[in-house]
């Protein structure tokens, strides 16, 4: 997939990081996915989104299986230790993947937790896989036809603007993957216009930061990463596009926790408040003081509290 990797790239075994977890590989929908996983009971997946892997769950991980629950943090296609092939980065694509996983782990259902992208495939999965949700967190993450209504001309520029770096960087061919393979400067410049003042410039963060600054690097991380947000935006008018906005009018039953940092300046808060309209199931919204785009990350006991909260609710 395009060009090599450049001279000193780090390979995948960046991402095995040690830890109380296991690492392990699992065929799903065609393709090998890396997973991290600890503990046993109900399963909760738990779907990284850009720019990160597994790792921004590590939290997350100890705690749910610390409260019962079999936590397993995935590497999306084409993301740290999974299979990286050229093509299956649409949303419907990816969130098939997911749903296999569930199956694929043994699992007939899981609580199913995304950010970011990931969170565009929570929901993805919850309108065109409902058997295997048993229910969904969202973060950092509007419900898709909301970010496509709030990108629209005419909607107001506001989300067209924080949006930039996908609609234009990641537009331009060759530009974000030179941008994510060469060092650590852009995705430290995103995590800087991203996250919330109670984690930024702490120890934590510099040293997360860089650890996903690091696995971006691995070839061809960066191919794929633009590929998904490429197809985002050309496949607006396309059938497939067509096809997959259609499906995501279907109303989602499994119940939904939608949390939302206020600091959020990736998916604004206008713009992911609202999404209950799509969930005919149980919908919470709630708002997190002083969170950005991350909050699994930013404020992991906060979010790991409620994970387990709407765990043992559901």
């Amino acid at each position: 997939m395009g060009y090599g990797p450049l001279p000193g790239a780090p390979d995948s075994s960046v991402v095995l990081v040690e830890g109380p977890w296991t690492h392990r590989t699992v065929r799903a929908n065609g393709i090998a996915l890396h997973v991290a996983e600890l503990g046993t009971g109900p399963l909760v997946l738990l779907v990284h989104g850009f720019p990160q892997f597994w790792w921004g769950w590590h939290r997350q991980l100890v705690d749910l299986a610390d409260a019962g629950y079999r936590a397993v943090a995935v590497d999306l296609r084409g993301y740290g230790a999974s299979d990286k092939p050229p093509r299956g980065y649409d949303s419907a694509t990816l969130a098939a993947d997911m749903a296999a996983l569930v199956t694929s782990l043994g699992e007939t259902d899981a609580m199913v937790v995304g950010n970011d992208i990931g969170g565009t495939f929570v929901w993805t999965m919850a309108a065109t896989h409902p058997r295997v949700v048993r229910s969904a967190v969202v973060l950092g993450a509007a419900h898709p036809l909301r970010m496509r209504a709030a990108l629209r001309p005419g909607a107001g520029p506001e989300q067209r603007h924080a949006s930039a770096y996908s609609l234009r960087t990641f537009q331009v061919p060759r530009r974000p993957e030179h941008l994510l393979s060469r060092d650590s400067h852009w995705v430290r410049e995103l995590y800087e216009r991203w996250t919330g003042p109670r984690w930024r410039g702490t120890p934590g963060y510099v040293a997360d930061v860089e650890r996903f600054a690091q696995a971006m690097r691995i070839h061809p991380v960066s191919f794929c990463a633009a590929e998904h947000f490429r197809w985002s935006l050309r496949s607006v008018l396309r059938s497939d596009g067509r096809r997959w906005a259609e499906a995501m009018r279907t109303p989602i039953t499994a119940p939904v926790l939608h949390l939302h940092g206020d600091f959020d300046t990736c998916v604004l808060p206008a713009t992911a408040q609202g999404s209950g309209q799509y969930v005919s199931g149980e919908y919470e919204w709630r708002v997190l003081d002083g969170v950005g785009h991350f909050p699994h990350s930013e404020v992991p006991e906060q979010v790991s509290g409620e994970l387990v909260r709407w765990a043992k609710t559901h």
